[in-house]
């Protein structure tokens, strides 16, 4: 299963020079890595992310990411996946930069 995680392009930016990331600022506040399925996606972009644009999507095996990632209740007593670890380049399947739309990042067609 694929899991997602969004980045905001100077979180993005420090990721992609030091190959690693503690996530962002209410990651670290929270202690783990805030991670959101695909059917979680949308409705986290819409809460945290309105209106922002330049945001990139990261997607992560969640089976690869090994006992460091829990699944917690969060939104509505939903399961969320949380990285108990910094988020490693080597977790990472793939990156894509996020359409921007009027309203803020778009998310992509195959996921919706």
């Amino acid at each position: 299963m694929l899991i997602y995680k969004v980045l905001r392009a100077a979180e993005w930016a420090e990721f992609d020079r030091e190959g690693r990331s503690r996530g962002s600022a209410v990651d670290c506040t929270d202690g783990f890595v805030h991670f959101s399925t695909a059917e979680q996606l949308a409705t986290t972009l819409s809460r945290h992310f309105a209106g922002e644009t330049g945001l990139t999507l990261l997607a992560v095996d969640a089976d690869r990411a090994g006992a460091a990632l829990r699944w917690e209740p969060s939104r509505g007593g939903a399961l969320f996946p949380h990285l108990y670890r910094p988020l490693d380049r080597g977790d990472i399947l793939w990156a894509r930069g996020l359409e921007d739309g009027p309203e803020g990042a778009m998310i992509p067609a195959e996921l919706a």
